[in-house]
């Protein structure tokens, strides 16, 4: 059986780009361009919390990078390197280098180096923490929604949450359909071109990983504001017709999680650029609802005119799922 150090050497160490110093040695050096801070993100995953321990390990690879590059997308920030600590049940070294070209996959994609790390034998648990590099002050947080700007969500949140419960056996999807929401829940797509685009265009903004409406609710904490969210313009459609049923489309959107899109508040004057931005990205940026006064809490304006306020439901590693 290898060791730790031949397994590290073996699948985890690849020349660095952009790092003085990189796996090898007791920490690794890194220098940040001038004029730029750090951004530090960490995502943990445990199996049978954040994935099934039959996940593909090229597939689990990605997504264990990926989760935590969308942290950093979220911010405008660009993603330049990563460490993994890593608890492993035994080293095998087939699910290892699997796992390894999924996690290498990813890092190539977004130009990030891996840096360093730890293993150790223990219960299935991949922990990153990845760094990256914005502008100063040009960060963008999620404490500057104000009342009267516009809420916006990239892409289709709802599909991972879809192709969770396809796997569970709680709703079966055509192949077409299956394919695309089963890819999203294995292989998210950080947006990190359209985090970096949104520069001075964002007054708040995060990423939806734990459900919309339960992120949009630290938005509006950290904001002290309340939204109206306009049900005729959420992007339910396509989730309705992959599962067949609105209420489970809506639920799947609104408290699905595990989608890593882009929720984001903009001021009315920019919403010409970012309808440009969405054209130019070729990605669908849906404009769905209001910042409003903190006195309005979190609203639906449903189809019908009704005004109906809602709880801010989404995943609590320490509560129960929606």
């Amino acid at each position: 059986m290898p060791s730790e150090f031949a397994l590290i050497r073996r699948h985890f160490t690849r020349p660095a780009r952009h790092t003085d110093l990189a796996v090898g040695d007791d920490a690794a050096l890194i220098r940040p361009a001038a004029g730029m801070q750090l951004a530090i993100s960490t995502d943990m995953l445990v199996a049978g919390t954040h994935f099934f321990a039959d996940t593909d390990p090229a597939d689990l690879g990605w997504k264990t990078l990926a989760v935590n590059v969308s942290d950093l997308a979220a911010m405008g920030a660009v993603p330049r390197w990563v460490v993994l600590a890593a608890s492993l049940p035994a080293a095998d070294e087939d699910w290892i280098a699997a796992f390894a070209s999924g996690f290498f996959a990813c890092s190539e994609a977004f130009g990030i180096d891996v840096i360093g790390g730890d293993t150790t034998r223990g219960p299935l648990n991949l922990c990153p923490t990845i760094f990256g590099e914005v502008p100063v002050g040009q960060a963008i947080t999620r404490a500057g929604a104000r009342p009267g700007d516009d809420l916006w969500v990239s892409g289709s949140p709802g599909r991972a949450a879809l192709g969770l419960a396809h796997l569970r056996g709680e709703v079966r999807l055509a192949p077409a359909d299956r394919d695309d929401c089963l890819a999203a829940l294995h292989r998210p797509q950080p947006r990190v071109e359209l985090g970096l685009a949104l520069r001075g265009l964002a007054s708040a903004m995060l990423d939806v990983s734990d459900g919309l409406l339960g992120d949009l609710d630290h938005i509006l904490e950290q904001s002290r504001v309340g939204a109206q969210i306009e049900e005729a313009t959420l992007p339910l459609d396509p989730l309705i017709a992959a599962c067949g049923d609105s209420a489970r489309a809506f639920r799947a959107c609104t408290a699905g999680g595990d989608d890593y899109e882009l929720l984001f508040t903009a001021p009315l004057e920019h919403r010409a650029e970012i309808g440009a931005l969405a054209a130019r990205l070729a990605l669908p940026l849906h404009r769905i609802g209001a910042i409003t006064g903190p006195e309005h809490g979190l609203q639906l304006h449903e189809r019908d005119g009704r005004l109906r306020l809602l709880a801010a439901s989404g995943y609590d590693h320490f509560g129960s799922r929606p």
